[in-house]
């Protein structure tokens, strides 16, 4: 096989916070030389460096601007800017409007405004969003996840991932979804708000996708039940989204 095959990296998928062996959701994206960060949740910085430097992305993009998925956004900011690294240009970064001024919010220290921009060259996602990153295809959705929320489809060397960020069940994943080769989706449980595991195979199903791997697994649910909850509403493979995981598409 080719070294172009589109694989997935689990960097962390614990949800609300990082437990002391998984961090929250994040998610390393690859196909031949392109490297997508996707959703830079609490502690994923970390394991990223496993494999690539800030330096060597192509793109971050996030999903939603809840903490435990762009948190480490704050701590690569620093990295990027006043430590061993030297951009060459601002990392792409791709997410929610209002991105950007969240950043700057938190780490403004003065009446000047913190250089967000110099680390990160931000463009706001909106529903149907599409970007070519390397050999990679983007297109972005807008979910429902009660604020700005988006979910992602990725196509590389005629195969297809889709990550569903955090949201209800809705027609727009679905259909981002469709005859997708692997559906990374988050099982956080019953919230009305958020797929419960059932919901993750159900969605599986209707977009006819031919692999689930599910993530974002609540703490009141362990994987392995996460795992046999979606897979009596899904014919084909289910996998559980374990830290450290790498899934060729």
């Amino acid at each position: 096989m080719s070294d172009d095959r589109l694989r997935l990296t689990v960097l962390g998928s614990a949800t609300p916070y990082p437990s002391a062996d998984n961090p929250c959701s994040g998610y390393l994206l690859s196909a031949g030389a392109t490297r997508v960060w996707v959703d830079a949740g609490t502690g994923t910085l970390g394991p990223l460096q496993r494999y690539v430097r800030l330096d060597e992305l192509d793109a971050i993009w996030i999903s939603h601007l809840h903490a435990d998925h762009c948190a480490d956004l704050l701590t690569a900011y620093y990295g990027a800017l006043y430590a061993d690294i030297r951009l060459a240009a601002p990392i792409p970064l791709y997410g929610p409007p209002g991105t950007a001024d969240r950043l700057a919010d938190f780490l403004t220290n003065s009446a000047q405004r913190s250089p967000v921009e110099s680390a990160f060259a931000v463009t706001e996602l909106s529903d149907g969003h599409q970007v070519t990153v390397g050999s990679m295809a983007l297109t972005s959705r807008a979910v429902e996840h009660g604020m700005p929320a988006f979910a992602l489809r990725v196509e590389a060397g005629g195969r297809s991932l889709v990550y569903s960020g955090d949201t209800a069940p809705c027609a727009a994943l679905t259909e981002l979804a469709a005859e997708c080769d692997l559906l990374l989706c988050e099982a956080e449980g019953d919230d009305p708000a958020h797929h419960a595991p059932e919901q993750a195979g159900a969605t599986a199903t209707a977009a006819a996708t031919r692999r689930l791997v599910v993530t974002h697994v609540g703490r009141a649910v362990t994987p392995e039940r996460a795992v046999t909850r979606a897979a009596a509403h899904f014919a084909g493979p289910v996998a559980y989204a374990d830290p450290g995981a790498t899934f060729t598409v």
